[in-house]
């Protein structure tokens, strides 16, 4: 079946309070997903925000992002009001995420919210507390990472939100005496990280159901890798190669390519994938079990890694100074199949593709990537449309490139807007400079729209920023850039009818867009 979807962040969801949330928008978006005959809704990773505001660098596998909390729907349950709404700063401009500003006014009103809860249930039964039935079951269900979790967040915020590394060193080495102590010492701080993730897990599965009462499915992203600065990190251990003192022995990344000569120095830890083949993969078991509990599908970002990976030596000043290592293969998703079952899962293959990759996802039958931003630099390449398969999804762009419309004007060299206007019957086939030059930027995106859309890959998904034919403004992530990046939000009103009728008519033609859910169930009756 023929599909599509909208990449749309929830941090890009307009609203009052600074970023996008579980609020409303939320729920209007997916009436506007369904209204435009859209399948899918493709998430950034859920997950806390980490080092440059990025949702790769999380300080948690298992959590989610307090700043997706609604606070309209705290208000409502009597734990805040409007007016200590109204005397934060939540930012200037609504068109961008300030985390700066966002850091203090959340987390303030946050615990204002936390300490409203705990106060309308003290003294309940007997006890200090007692809380709703609910919350003792989500506590429950995730007892595997929760209480790590809490604790970890307790104790980075005694010591002034440092990385674990730069803990004393009984809390960095977790002595189990220190440990018991400062959690004794710390019950409320530890329950305020526990109440974020029960909001954050109560209100994300009422958008979530409603997304699929509407016909849409969410189609989440999880990194290969966890952050340095991570309760995984932390409590893992031998899951990660560590040196003769404990620390880590190598870090990931990759080496030069597209986006940078001297490729990517990402820090995250590497797996030490022997002692995870002892375990039988358990640990990986969990995450994804615990990612397809809240994600339909499930994009896994450097899938190319769990075949060959970059390995460099912790300390090196750039990525230059790694080299390639063999990764644990098709045992890993054979073990994860055998635990879960068929994997809804696309692989995101980009980059360096050797042989053993394109072996390792044709074995995986997971669907891999295809980017139209990718495929105009000359010769037969893999990313032209007429190249590609069925089982795979194709993006103009990712997070990572910026929109069509800025790479049409802006980024796309001479040699690619010449190939991609005789490639898209923009101009004469063999087009002088003069005749690519009088393109207009629309015209390019649309045609770059179409030819993903018409393409023969079973799924196509379409960021939002470039239905909106928006520039550079909506651009994402810029890899190796730090600072600026992840803070694009929507205007208000984007998600207009018109549009939605528009994209809805643009994918009937090329037999992608579904009939709402009403309709469906109009004609089944």
């Amino acid at each position: 079946m023929r599909e599509s979807g909208i990449l749309m962040p929830v941090s890009s969801l307009p609203g009052p309070y600074g970023i996008g949330c579980f609020g409303a928008e939320a729920l209007k978006f997916v009436d506007f997903l369904a209204a435009a005959g859209q399948h899918i809704w493709q998430l950034l990773p859920l997950s806390p925000t980490g080092y440059g505001d990025s949702p790769y660098q999380s300080c948690s596998a298992f959590a989610g992002n307090p700043y997706f909390i609604d606070l309209d729907a705290l208000k409502a349950d009597g734990l805040l009001t409007a007016a200590q709404l109204k005397a934060e700063k939540w930012g200037d401009d609504p068109l961008s995420v300030d985390y700066g500003t966002l850091y203090t006014s959340r987390y303030k009103v946050l615990r204002t919210a936390y300490a409203a809860w705990r106060e309308k249930y003290a003294g309940l039964h007997g006890c200090a507390h007692y809380y709703p039935d609910d919350y003792y079951a989500f506590a429950l269900a995730n007892d595997s990472w929760l209480n790590d979790y809490a604790l970890y967040m307790a104790l980075k915020t005694a010591n002034g939100m440092k990385s674990w590394t730069e803990w004393p060193r009984e809390y960095r080495l977790r002595d189990a005496a220190a440990l018991a102590k400062f959690a004794a010492e710390q019950e409320e701080e530890i329950g305020f990280w526990k109440f974020l993730q029960y909001e954050f897990a109560t209100q994300w599965k009422k958008v979530k159901d409603y997304a699929n009462a509407k016909g849409v499915k969410i189609l989440g992203d999880i990194p290969i890798y966890v952050s340095a600065d991570s309760v995984d990190a932390w409590v893992g251990g031998e899951l990660f190669e560590l040196d003769a003192q404990g620390g880590f022995a190598r870090v990931a990344g990759c080496p030069p390519d597209y986006f940078s000569a001297d490729g990517q120095l990402w820090g995250n830890p590497l797996y030490n994938w022997p002692y995870h083949k002892q375990t039988g993969y358990v640990w990986w078991i969990r995450r994804v079990r615990h990612a397809l509990g809240i994600y339909d599908l499930l994009r896994i970002d450097h899938f190319r890694g769990f075949d060959t990976y970059w390995a460099i030596p912790a300390g090196s000043p750039t990525a230059c100074t790694g080299k390639w290592e063999i990764g644990p293969r098709m045992d890993l998703f054979h073990a994860l199949e055998a635990a879960l079952g068929k994997l809804p899962i696309i692989a995101e293959d980009l980059g360096e593709l050797f042989p053993s990759v394109r072996e390792l996802l044709a074995d995986s039958t997971f669907p891999g990537m295809k980017v139209l931003q990718f495929a105009f630099g000359g010769g037969d390449n893999e990313y032209l449309p007429h190249n590609y398969v069925k089982n795979s999804v194709v993006y103009p762009g990712t997070h990572d490139n910026t929109t069509l419309t800025d790479w049409w004007e802006n980024a796309a060299t001479g040699k690619e807007k010449a190939n991609a206007a005789a490639y898209l019957h923009l101009t004469p086939c063999k087009p002088t400079a003069k005749e690519v030059a009088a393109v207009k930027p629309d015209a390019a995106r649309i045609a770059l729209l179409r030819a993903a859309l018409g393409s023969v890959a079973d799924r196509a998904i379409i960021p939002m920023p470039d239905w909106l034919g928006l520039g550079a403004e909506a651009h994402l992530n810029t890899p190796g850039k730090l600072g600026g990046n992840w803070t694009w939000r929507a205007a208000e009103g984007f998600d207009a009818e018109p549009l939605a009728s528009r994209i809805q008519t643009e994918c009937e033609v090329y037999c992608r867009a579904k009939e709402p859910v009403e309709k469906e169930a109009k004609t089944s009756i």
